[in-house]
């Protein structure tokens, strides 16, 4: 609530919250909440002249050491932590408790701002900007300068030098006075952007993500509230940054779909940074190399301002591209999850001591184990998916729920050998040891990087030791900017690209292009490799060329013809509970009201379901879904919203939650 207020400047957000419940669209939870509070520290400061104290200690200089070189370094400083005079004099707390009681220093209480770790940095001068940057820049200060909401779209091949730009606008909107909002999709982008953005704009960050402590986020949050940050970068949830006078806010690969939270409160952060920047008459940018097809069809469409940046800064080509056949491959009688194009590749880069980062999107050593003999897939006993292995621990492990078990040393069902089916990044970790024993290997996913700042650990020993190649999930897809990475492997794209999604085209369009464009950002011309077992799809082609024009007129077609989004917005009911039969009659109930009241509404719609999720339980909780495809107003989110509050009073629908999600992102 309390987040709610400073943001948007209400001086009691409850009735109009209490509305929203009432309506269907939000729910009050209640829950415990970690306790964080101010964070201080003792201050010793001279209580008495220098010369006084002196004089008092000197006596005694030879009996009691530590008490004249505790006021002898404070008589220097004036005024000093009490950790550190201890820790520059040998002394302890009893030492300066001592002193105090003689008049000479008094202890207080300071309050102290934790800050995240960041290395002490030289400030940069202003990035020197090309024809296309500068065209940029000046087309959208202007927006940002006319005092009115706008939105812009400001699409850049990778190379390009969005962030330049980026820079430069903020450099502007601070000089007017107001404060910029910078939001990336990825935890692991924030040091880096923070690096770059720290060598400009010093003191005035605050970053804001779920890695840091909570005392850390808090005492961030005070120093956006307090005007102390005037620049705010974080992920989805910097959104709601305390920023007073806000002018500008970034969506940095503002296609990403992390931006929307698919939890309670159900929000997309875009949608977020809209209502903030007509409360303040601010600049929406949104940024990238792919953009999604939504934000391009706007921009094309005119409803949002439209920005390019066709070339690579300082003119540097894009990658080389080779693709892969993996069904050549296995021809070949190779069926690990290095190809031999891959291999070749890999060992040019160690003989010119350049650095490789391998792409695959699946974390563990295996997709899956089976039965060679009965053919059974471990199953999670909470969620209906199959268990992944992990070498590291050996164990299966769920990816929905976190559940654990121990890798049985034979099939539970009929004593049959386990076969390993499938690859993770933990497994192309050890394939490639055991190709190149000599070459160290990194691997980034979340279950390398799940302390506190790992993976600004981890990427600083990438970038500072050279270490020759890192392996990871999307993480390692985007914004990384290693100038010693030449080369570029993605593993299996065809994982992302056939699944039960409309944005699957687009998502692995998104992610090939990306992770492309992480090779060859410093002097050396980069390359990459694309393995697939489907090299003629379109896709496919498309992203080796770093083609999105071509890509986004077949996307934007099919969307057409299928009605999809930004045509027509999909509105998902999901029901859930334990017992499967309750959950599909509340369902089925669910739709029988909506076909008696969808006529009542502006239309047309069309409804599909009751059918299972597509990951069908999770957790124990059977899951089923309705899909309505329209044009949701007011009149349809009033209707929708009484029919879910009716179903959830309903008795019959005991123990079945019921809620609506609007063009979600994940099954």
């Amino acid at each position: 609530m309390e987040q709610i207020r400073l943001a948007f400047g209400a001086k009691d957000p409850n009735p109009a919250i209490r509305r929203l419940i009432d309506g269907g669209a939000a729910e009050l939870e209640s829950g415990a909440q970690r306790a964080v509070s101010d964070k201080t520290e003792k201050l010793a400061v001279l209580a008495v002249p220098a010369e006084d104290a002196m004089a008092m200690v000197a006596p005694r200089r030879r009996s009691a050491p530590l008490r004249y070189a505790v006021t002898e370094l404070l008589c220097a400083l004036g005024a000093a932590s009490a950790k550190e005079l201890c820790y520059f004099t040998g002394a302890s707390m009893p030492t300066l408790k001592s002193l105090e009681k003689s008049g000479i220093l008094t202890l207080e209480r300071q309050e102290v701002l934790r800050r995240t770790p960041l290395e002490d940095i030289p400030p940069a001068p202003p990035p020197e900007l090309n024809g296309e940057q500068r065209a940029a820049l000046e087309g959208l200060d202007a927006l940002a300068r006319s005092g009115k909401p706008a939105a812009a779209l400001l699409y850049g091949v990778t190379g390009s030098g969005k962030t330049q730009v980026y820079i430069r606008l903020i450099q502007e909107v601070l000089a007017r006075g107001r404060t910029a909002l910078v939001l990336v999709p990825e935890i692991v982008l924030t040091p880096q952007l923070l690096r770059i953005f720290a060598a400009h704009f010093g003191k005035q960050v605050a970053v804001l993500h779920s890695s840091l402590r909570a005392g850390e986020r808090y005492d961030e949050w005070k120093r956006a509230r307090r005007g102390e940050a005037q620049v705010v970068i974080g992920t989805r949830s910097a959104v709601f940054a305390p920023l007073d006078n806000l002018g500008l806010i970034i969506l940095d690969e503002e296609q990403e779909t992390s931006y929307k939270s698919e939890n309670v409160p159900r929000y997309h952060a875009r949608e977020v940074a809209k209502y903030r920047c007509v409360q303040n008459s601010a600049l929406l940018v949104l940024g990238s190399a792919t953009p999604s097809v939504e934000a391009m069809y706007q921009a094309q469409e005119g409803q949002i301002g439209f920005f390019t940046l066709k070339n690579r800064y300082n003119q540097k080509a894009l990658p080389q591209v080779l693709i892969a056949d993996l069904k050549e491959e296995l021809r070949q009688g190779n069926a690990s999850s290095i190809s031999s194009v891959l291999r070749r590749e890999l060992e040019e880069n160690f003989k010119r001591e350049e650095q490789a980062i391998l792409f695959l999107n699946r974390r563990g050593a295996s997709r899956m184990v089976s039965c060679g003999e009965c053919g059974q897939v471990p199953e999670c006993p909470r969620c209906s998916v199959k268990l992944t292995y992990h070498s590291a621990n050996n164990r299966l492990m769920c990816h929905q729920c976190g559940h654990s078990q121990p890798l049985p040393p034979a099939c539970p069902s009929c004593g049959g050998l386990l076969n390993f089916v499938g690859t993770g990044t933990q497994r192309v970790q050890e394939e490639l040891q055991d190709l190149f024993p000599w070459a160290e290997v990194l691997r980034m996913d979340t279950d390398t990087i799940s302390a506190a700042h790992p993976h600004e650990e981890l990427l600083e020993r990438f970038r500072k030791e050279r270490v020759p190649v890192l392996v990871g999930t999307q993480m390692v897809a985007k914004g990384l900017d290693f100038e010693n990475v030449t080369l570029v492997g993605v593993i299996a794209p065809d994982l992302s690209l056939y699944v039960d999604d409309l944005r699957a085209g687009e998502r692995t369009f998104s992610l090939l292009t990306q992770v492309v464009g992480r090779a060859g950002r410093g002097d050396k011309l980069g390359r990459a490799v694309i393995q697939t077992f489907t090299p003629d799809n379109d896709v496919i082609r498309c992203a080796a060329r770093q083609d999105y024009d071509g890509f986004y007129a077949q996307e934007i077609e099919l969307r057409c013809l299928r009605n999809d989004p930004p045509f027509a917005q999909r509105v998902v009911v999901t029901a859930s509970g334990l017992e499967e039969g309750a959950v599909l009659r509340c369902c089925t109930r669910l739709r029988r009201a909506l076909e008696r009241d969808l006529p009542k509404v502006p239309g047309p719609w069309q409804l599909l379901g009751p059918a299972p999720a597509a990951v069908a339980k999770v957790n124990n909780r059977y899951r089923y879904r309705l899909t309505l495809t329209g044009q949701p107003d007011r009149a349809f989110r009033a209707m929708l919203a009484y029919l879910i509050k009716a179903a959830q009073k309903d008795k019959e629908n005991k123990g079945v939650s019921v809620y609506a999600d609007v063009d979600p992102y994940h099954s």
